[in-house]
């Protein structure tokens, strides 16, 4: 893409009113735009950004033998009723509203009520199970205070899986299965180090949730991790109990900050029996249904990995997720310098590597604040200078680091860059 067709622009400075770093630095950078508090448009790098992040996940799941779905985000007030979560009360974020015909409807802030509900009509016997369903979906939630940006929004993109288990044993060996496949989609999308699995309150459901947690100054959650065995308990539910449990060493847990960005929840039977969800055993015996829940905010996710990838000037993409492989940069004077530009840019093509070419008539020093914000991985410069020398400058965001090379060893660089 060349940069002078993008219709989003950086900008010198974000909203007077928003607070968060994550969403300064994507909307400073052209990523987003902020519609109202806790709500917030995403522009063609944001979201090319967003599906890099979708497609990773979309991945695992289908390795965990999920099948994707969508639902619709209109909510039935009686079925919600059953489970005693229409509420207010009980679910104090749900937006509602009325249709024409005077029913009141709800906004779907979670979807565990109306899958379940589903698959009443295609659960019949134990040969129907195991059922493994996710979607990407918008959630509305009506935070009292959205202020850290796209980490906690009133309308965000998640990725929700449900499982359907004939019996306590099968459901816990697809759990014990979706622990790792979250650990490694949090690895690929660059937070795998920091991000810790974490034992949570489970509700009125079970005694635990698992949570996964990512380390960062700006989160808004304490956990206690024992970083010899990579777990975590979270401040709500530490207690002298549970770290003996667990087997932990109190003294060896260290009180950290951090944000959530997973959460895998067993619900047992007790949706099923809420929702009337019973299969056929062997013997013809009607059995409850044990579900599973399990999340990711994606976007959520993105705006944790701004906050946890960025410097002074702006954001520093992984580079899986980055919207762009390369960002070139044209800062000659020259008709040879174009010429050198358009080259290496089909030439990067070519090779499948995605290129984002700021051909746009600005200072240079206008261009290199513009790419560091942005946060690119990898920057190549033509200039007068290295047409002359048969070198070109190439840099890494993430280190500073900067070399020169001619173009045959400047394609093997970014191929193997990671």
């Amino acid at each position: 893409m060349y940069q002078s067709k993008l219709f989003s622009k950086t900008r010198k400075e974000a909203p007077k009113d928003e607070v968060s770093k994550n969403a300064q630095l994507l909307i400073k950078g052209g990523f987003i735009n902020k519609e109202m508090a806790g709500v917030y448009d995403y522009l063609p790098l944001g979201l090319i950004v967003l599906n890099k992040i979708k497609n990773i996940v979309r991945e695992e799941m289908n390795t965990l033998g999920g099948e994707e779905i969508t639902m619709t985000s209109l909510q039935r007030k009686e079925l919600w009723e059953k489970t005693d979560r229409w509420d207010d009360k009980k679910v104090d974020i749900w937006f509602k509203s009325t249709l024409k015909s005077g029913a009141e409807v709800g906004l779907g802030w979670s979807h565990e009520e109306p899958i379940t509900d589903m698959m009443k009509n295609f659960i019949t016997s134990y040969r129907s199970l195991p059922i493994f369903v996710y979607q990407f979906q918008s959630k509305l939630r009506n935070e009292l205070r959205a202020k850290s940006g796209i980490m906690r929004g009133r309308e965000f993109l998640m990725k929700d899986m449900y499982s359907y288990s004939v019996d306590e044993k099968s459901h816990q060996e697809f759990y014990d299965r979706a622990i790792q496949s979250y650990l490694k989609i949090f690895d690929r999308v660059g937070l795998g180090r920091d991000t810790i699995l974490t034992f949570a309150s489970g509700g009125s459901f079970t005694k635990f949730s698992h949570e996964f947690q990512t380390i960062l100054d700006t989160g808004e959650d304490v956990i206690y991790i024992d970083r010899d065995k990579n777990i975590a308990i979270n401040k709500e539910i530490l207690s002298d109990e549970l770290i003996k449990q667990l087997g932990l060493n109190k003294n060896n847990l260290e009180e950290v900050k951090s944000v959530e960005v997973g959460n895998i929840f067993s619900f047992g039977d007790v949706k099923s029996k809420q929702l009337d969800l019973y299969y056929k055993d062997e013997q013809g015996k009607p059995k409850a249904v044990i579900l599973g829940s399990y999340g990711i905010g994606i976007t959520r996710l993105m705006g944790v990995i701004v906050e946890k990838f960025s410097d002074e000037v702006g954001i520093v993409w992984p580079t899986s997720i980055s919207p762009f492989a390369v960002h070139l940069l044209n800062i000659g004077s020259s008709d040879e310098a174009k010429k050198i530009t358009d080259k290496i840019y089909a030439d990067l093509q070519k090779n499948n590597i995605e290129v984002l070419c700021d051909d746009r008539e600005l200072r240079p020093g206008e261009k290199f604040a513009d790419s560091d914000l942005i946060g690119i991985p990898l920057r190549v410069i033509i200039s007068d200078k290295t047409i002359t020398s048969g070198n070109y400058e190439i840099k890494e965001r993430r280190k500073g680091k900067v070399s020169l090379l001619n173009i045959s060893d400047l394609l093997d660089f970014i191929k193997k860059y990671k």
